[in-house]
Protein backbone atom coordinates (compact mmCIF):
# COMPACT_ATOMS: atom_id res chain seq x y z
CA UNK A 1 0.00 0.00 0.00
CA UNK A 2 2.95 2.15 0.87
CA UNK A 3 6.68 1.99 0.20
CA UNK A 4 9.27 4.63 1.65
CA UNK A 5 12.50 4.49 -0.70
CA UNK A 6 15.50 5.70 1.47
CA UNK A 7 13.63 9.02 2.85
CA UNK A 8 15.31 11.53 4.05
CA UNK A 9 14.10 14.64 5.59
CA UNK A 10 15.52 17.78 7.29
CA UNK A 11 13.48 20.33 9.27
CA UNK A 12 15.84 23.30 9.84
CA UNK A 13 18.98 22.42 10.61
CA UNK A 14 17.90 18.94 12.17
CA UNK A 15 18.11 15.80 9.96
CA UNK A 16 15.33 14.09 11.28
CA UNK A 17 14.71 10.89 8.91
CA UNK A 18 17.95 9.45 7.77
CA UNK A 19 17.50 7.15 4.57
CA UNK A 20 14.34 5.26 5.77
CA UNK A 21 13.10 1.79 4.17
CA UNK A 22 9.84 0.79 4.57
CA UNK A 23 6.68 -1.16 3.24
CA UNK A 24 3.44 -1.45 4.59
CA UNK A 25 1.34 -4.14 3.55
CA UNK A 26 -1.91 -4.06 1.85
CA UNK A 27 -4.59 -4.92 4.86
CA UNK A 28 -1.78 -4.69 7.73
CA UNK A 29 -1.55 -2.98 11.05
CA UNK A 30 1.35 -1.63 11.08
CA UNK A 31 2.77 0.19 14.26
CA UNK A 32 5.58 2.66 14.26
CA UNK A 33 7.41 3.18 17.50
CA UNK A 34 10.19 5.18 18.64
CA UNK A 35 11.01 7.65 21.27
CA UNK A 36 9.31 11.16 21.65
CA UNK A 37 11.20 13.39 18.54
CA UNK A 38 12.82 10.28 16.35
CA UNK A 39 10.67 11.12 13.72
CA UNK A 40 7.31 9.14 13.93
CA UNK A 41 4.76 11.61 13.02
CA UNK A 42 7.26 13.57 10.51
CA UNK A 43 7.39 9.99 8.71
CA UNK A 44 3.56 9.93 8.84
CA UNK A 45 2.96 13.34 7.06
CA UNK A 46 4.97 11.99 4.11
CA UNK A 47 2.23 9.59 3.93
CA UNK A 48 -0.48 12.36 2.84
CA UNK A 49 1.89 14.26 1.22
CA UNK A 50 1.64 17.04 4.33
CA UNK A 51 5.67 17.42 3.93
CA UNK A 52 8.07 16.41 1.11
CA UNK A 53 10.91 14.51 1.50
CA UNK A 54 14.43 16.13 1.23
CA UNK A 55 15.06 13.28 -0.70
CA UNK A 56 13.88 9.84 -1.41
CA UNK A 57 10.12 8.87 -2.46
CA UNK A 58 6.74 8.08 -1.27
CA UNK A 59 4.91 5.86 -3.09
CA UNK A 60 0.86 5.04 -2.36
CA UNK A 61 -0.16 2.60 -4.32
CA UNK A 62 2.60 2.69 -6.42
CA UNK A 63 2.60 6.71 -6.96
CA UNK A 64 5.49 8.84 -5.87
CA UNK A 65 3.53 11.71 -4.03
CA UNK A 66 6.24 13.77 -3.48
CA UNK A 67 6.04 14.88 -7.30
CA UNK A 68 2.29 15.51 -6.93
CA UNK A 69 1.09 19.24 -6.52
CA UNK A 70 -1.84 19.91 -3.85
CA UNK A 71 -4.40 19.96 -6.33
CA UNK A 72 -3.43 16.24 -7.48
CA UNK A 73 -3.06 14.62 -3.91
CA UNK A 74 -6.51 15.00 -3.53
CA UNK A 75 -7.23 11.78 -5.43
CA UNK A 76 -4.46 9.86 -2.57
CA UNK A 77 -5.80 11.76 0.40
CA UNK A 78 -9.29 10.20 -0.60
CA UNK A 79 -7.06 6.45 -0.36
CA UNK A 80 -5.50 7.30 3.23
CA UNK A 81 -7.39 9.51 5.65
CA UNK A 82 -5.76 10.15 9.23
CA UNK A 83 -6.80 10.47 12.57
CA UNK A 84 -4.80 13.60 14.20
CA UNK A 85 -3.67 13.13 18.03
CA UNK A 86 -6.54 15.96 18.72
CA UNK A 87 -8.99 14.59 16.76
CA UNK A 88 -8.98 17.79 15.30
CA UNK A 89 -12.57 18.82 15.45
CA UNK A 90 -14.57 21.49 14.12
CA UNK A 91 -15.68 23.22 17.89
CA UNK A 92 -18.43 25.37 15.84
CA UNK A 93 -20.31 22.01 14.31
CA UNK A 94 -22.10 19.47 15.29
CA UNK A 95 -20.75 15.82 15.53
CA UNK A 96 -22.90 15.70 12.80
CA UNK A 97 -21.61 18.31 10.74
CA UNK A 98 -17.62 17.21 10.77
CA UNK A 99 -18.10 13.69 9.73
CA UNK A 100 -20.47 14.98 6.78
CA UNK A 101 -17.76 17.66 6.01
CA UNK A 102 -15.19 15.38 3.83
CA UNK A 103 -18.47 14.30 2.01
CA UNK A 104 -19.73 17.42 1.17
CA UNK A 105 -15.86 18.72 0.22
CA UNK A 106 -16.49 15.29 -1.85
CA UNK A 107 -19.02 16.99 -3.61
CA UNK A 108 -21.89 14.37 -2.22
CA UNK A 109 -25.02 16.49 -2.06
CA UNK A 110 -27.95 13.84 -1.17
CA UNK A 111 -29.21 14.85 2.38
CA UNK A 112 -30.13 11.01 3.13
CA UNK A 113 -27.33 9.72 1.71
CA UNK A 114 -25.25 11.91 4.33
CA UNK A 115 -27.57 11.36 6.79
CA UNK A 116 -26.97 7.13 6.27
CA UNK A 117 -22.78 7.28 5.83
CA UNK A 118 -22.50 9.53 9.04
CA UNK A 119 -25.21 7.12 10.94
CA UNK A 120 -22.71 3.98 9.83
CA UNK A 121 -19.51 5.99 10.63
CA UNK A 122 -20.70 6.66 14.05
CA UNK A 123 -22.14 3.54 14.81
CA UNK A 124 -19.12 1.78 13.81
CA UNK A 125 -17.38 3.86 16.34
CA UNK A 126 -20.29 3.15 18.99
CA UNK A 127 -21.68 6.64 19.10
CA UNK A 128 -24.88 5.50 17.60
CA UNK A 129 -27.03 8.62 18.23
CA UNK A 130 -24.61 11.03 18.98
CA UNK A 131 -25.16 13.43 15.92
CA UNK A 132 -26.64 16.81 17.80
CA UNK A 133 -23.34 16.76 20.45
CA UNK A 134 -20.90 19.57 20.16
CA UNK A 135 -17.32 19.18 20.54
CA UNK A 136 -16.89 21.05 23.87
CA UNK A 137 -19.84 18.38 25.26
CA UNK A 138 -17.49 15.13 24.10
CA UNK A 139 -14.91 13.67 26.14
CA UNK A 140 -11.50 12.65 25.34
CA UNK A 141 -12.12 9.21 23.73
CA UNK A 142 -15.55 10.45 22.39
CA UNK A 143 -13.87 13.26 20.57
CA UNK A 144 -11.37 11.04 19.12
CA UNK A 145 -14.08 8.38 18.01
CA UNK A 146 -15.88 11.42 16.66
CA UNK A 147 -12.50 12.21 14.54
CA UNK A 148 -12.15 8.39 13.48
CA UNK A 149 -15.74 8.50 11.73
CA UNK A 150 -14.68 11.32 10.15
CA UNK A 151 -11.96 9.70 8.41
CA UNK A 152 -13.70 6.23 7.94
CA UNK A 153 -17.08 8.08 6.00
CA UNK A 154 -14.78 8.60 2.84
CA UNK A 155 -14.15 5.06 3.00
CA UNK A 156 -10.59 5.35 2.51
CA UNK A 157 -8.02 2.33 1.50
CA UNK A 158 -5.67 3.38 4.23
CA UNK A 159 -6.28 4.88 7.69
CA UNK A 160 -3.07 6.92 9.80
CA UNK A 161 -3.48 7.14 13.32
CA UNK A 162 -1.43 9.49 15.05
CA UNK A 163 -0.97 8.72 18.80
CA UNK A 164 -4.23 7.73 18.98
CA UNK A 165 -4.53 7.02 22.48
CA UNK A 166 -2.34 10.26 23.53
CA UNK A 167 -4.32 12.47 26.45
CA UNK A 168 -6.57 9.21 27.38
CA UNK A 169 -7.39 7.52 30.24
CA UNK A 170 -6.23 3.65 30.40
CA UNK A 171 -10.19 2.48 29.81
CA UNK A 172 -10.66 5.15 26.78
CA UNK A 173 -7.37 3.71 25.99
CA UNK A 174 -8.37 -0.17 25.73
CA UNK A 175 -11.15 1.03 24.02
CA UNK A 176 -9.69 2.98 21.10
CA UNK A 177 -7.46 -0.24 20.90
CA UNK A 178 -10.00 -2.31 20.20
CA UNK A 179 -11.56 -0.26 17.62
CA UNK A 180 -8.67 0.12 15.61
CA UNK A 181 -8.77 -3.77 14.97
CA UNK A 182 -12.20 -4.16 15.05
CA UNK A 183 -12.09 -1.45 11.96
CA UNK A 184 -9.11 -3.05 10.35
CA UNK A 185 -11.12 -6.76 10.21
CA UNK A 186 -14.73 -4.97 9.30
CA UNK A 187 -13.31 -2.27 6.61
CA UNK A 188 -10.55 -4.81 5.20
CA UNK A 189 -8.07 -1.26 5.56
CA UNK A 190 -4.64 -0.67 5.89
CA UNK A 191 -3.42 0.87 9.57
CA UNK A 192 -0.70 2.61 10.21
CA UNK A 193 -0.28 3.20 13.86
CA UNK A 194 1.62 5.75 15.18
CA UNK A 195 2.28 5.45 19.12
CA UNK A 196 4.96 5.55 21.84
CA UNK A 197 2.38 3.47 23.96
CA UNK A 198 3.44 -0.27 24.15
CA UNK A 199 0.20 -1.39 25.35
CA UNK A 200 -1.56 -0.39 22.19
CA UNK A 201 1.33 -1.30 20.06
CA UNK A 202 1.36 -4.87 21.35
CA UNK A 203 -2.72 -5.27 21.15
CA UNK A 204 -3.08 -3.58 17.97
CA UNK A 205 0.07 -4.95 15.69
CA UNK A 206 0.66 -7.26 12.92
CA UNK A 207 3.94 -5.77 12.24
CA UNK A 208 6.17 -3.21 14.40
CA UNK A 209 8.98 -0.84 13.46
CA UNK A 210 11.18 1.06 15.44
CA UNK A 211 12.59 4.45 14.13
CA UNK A 212 15.74 5.16 15.87
CA UNK A 213 18.51 7.87 15.30
CA UNK A 214 16.23 8.79 12.13
CA UNK A 215 16.22 4.78 10.61
CA UNK A 216 14.48 1.90 10.68
CA UNK A 217 15.88 0.10 13.56
CA UNK A 218 13.75 -3.18 14.24
CA UNK A 219 11.24 -4.56 12.16
CA UNK A 220 9.27 -7.71 12.90
CA UNK A 221 6.07 -9.30 15.13
CA UNK A 222 5.05 -7.84 18.74
CA UNK A 223 6.18 -11.17 19.93
CA UNK A 224 10.04 -10.48 17.93
CA UNK A 225 10.30 -7.78 19.72
CA UNK A 226 8.83 -8.66 23.16
CA UNK A 227 11.76 -11.44 23.10
CA UNK A 228 14.62 -9.16 21.33
CA UNK A 229 17.56 -9.31 23.61
CA UNK A 230 18.88 -5.63 22.22
CA UNK A 231 19.23 -3.06 24.99
CA UNK A 232 17.83 -0.44 23.11
CA UNK A 233 14.50 -2.54 22.09
CA UNK A 234 14.40 -3.38 25.84
CA UNK A 235 14.57 -0.18 27.20
CA UNK A 236 12.11 1.25 24.99
CA UNK A 237 9.58 -1.63 25.92
CA UNK A 238 10.40 -2.06 30.07
CA UNK A 239 10.26 2.18 29.99
CA UNK A 240 14.00 2.60 31.09
CA UNK A 241 15.62 5.70 31.01
CA UNK A 242 19.21 3.79 31.53
CA UNK A 243 19.95 6.69 34.25
CA UNK A 244 21.01 5.44 38.43
CA UNK A 245 19.21 7.13 41.35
Amino acid sequence: MISVRNLHKTLGTQHVLRGVQLEIRRGETCVVLGRSGCGKSVLLKHFIGLLKPSSGQVLVDNEDIGALHERQLGAIRKKVGILFQSGALFDSMTVEENIAFPLREAGVRDRREISDRVAEALEMVDLAGEQAKMPENLSGGMRKRVGLARTIVSRPACILYDEPTTGLDPIATDSINHLIRRLQKRLQVTSVVVTHDMKTAFHTADRIIFLHEGRVYFEGTPDALHASADPVLQDFVEGRSGESD
